[in-house]
């Protein structure tokens, strides 16, 4: 007789215990549901690195009352991410800047237009050998990256410094063919961008993204030997603004002005400032705040 008792115990503690399961995962599956009204976006991005700035645009959205929520769509390849706007699997995009946009639609006749722009990331000089783009010196190899954008704006940075100069009719994507005069003789060495941090000991300089200088423990801007400074009037940064994009028949989509409205508040731009030390610089003008 104590053995059945003892069992029925059991089996009462065990609908006890899927009971109270139920309830708890309803009630947090009741919890995750979007109410009926709100309308999802569906934004494309490159990487996990903008997740926490999104996180942000959605809070002030919620704020806002506004019945939108951000939902990302994430890739690893900014072609396929224009694929997939142009074939309406999403409904903005904001992985790209205006060069490798510009770039996609003169190749691929993309619809597409700027809704909104977000943060420059600068494309710095580093070296192990000097600690000033005044000493590069006569015959030094510089390393570049290899893809055609960042190579041509790789190379605009060198021009800026006042190292060589580009063919102007090439606008911001020369290649090192179009290097018209090169006092120095210097040499420009095509080098897979995540490679160069590590290979700089074997260059004079070396030009690449801030992320694969971030992912080698170094500081994008005091490790740099030149910087461009973020001067969204500045002709030289304009093409290497990032952007949110939509399809171009829906520039005027109210629902998607109010997202980039959403990105482009003070809030957000604070959110950018800190959590990428100052690496990634809003471009955007936000109410009641003082540039960086």
């Amino acid at each position: 007789m104590k053995k059945k008792n003892t069992k029925l115990v059991a089996l009462l503690g065990l609908v006890v215990v899927v009971i109270v399961l139920l309830f708890v995962g309803g009630k947090l599956f009741a919890e995750d549901k979007e109410p009926a009204d709100t309308k999802i976006v569906k934004v494309g991005v490159v990487g996990d690195s903008d997740d926490v700035i999104w996180d942000e645009v959605n809070k002030v959205l919620a704020k806002n009352g506004d019945h939108i929520k951000v939902k990302l769509v994430k890739f690893s390849d900014g072609i396929y991410t224009n694929q997939s706007l142009d074939g309406n699997e999403l409904d903005l995009t904001a992985f790209q800047h205006y060069a490798f946009l510009n770039n996609e639609i003169k190749e691929k006749g993309y619809k597409f237009t700027v809704i909104g722009e977000s943060y420059i990331v600068p494309l710095n000089v580093y070296s192990d050998k000097y600690t000033d783009i005044s000493q590069v010196k006569e015959g030094d190899t510089i390393a570049i990256p290899n893809n055609t954008t960042n190579a041509g704006r790789a190379l605009k940075v060198l021009e800026k410094a006042g190292l060589i100069k580009t063919d102007a009719s090439k606008g911001y994507s020369p290649t090192v063919d179009d290097i018209t005069e090169n006092k120095l003789n210097l040499k420009i060495a095509e080098v897979d961008p995540s490679q160069i941090p590590s290979l700089l000991p074997d260059y004079a300089a070396g030009i690449t993204n801030s992320n694969f200088i971030i992912d080698n423990n170094l500081d994008p801007v005091k490790d740099s030997i030149y910087s461009i400074a973020v001067d969204k009037t500045d002709a030289y940064n304009k093409p290497y603004i990032n952007v949110i994009v939509a399809n171009t028949k829906d520039k005027n989509n109210a629902t998607y002005k109010k997202v980039v409205a959403a990105y482009h508040t003070k809030q957000v731009a604070e959110k950018i400032l800190t959590e990428f030390d100052g690496v990634y610089q809003p471009v955007f003008d936000y109410k009641g705040s003082t540039k960086k």
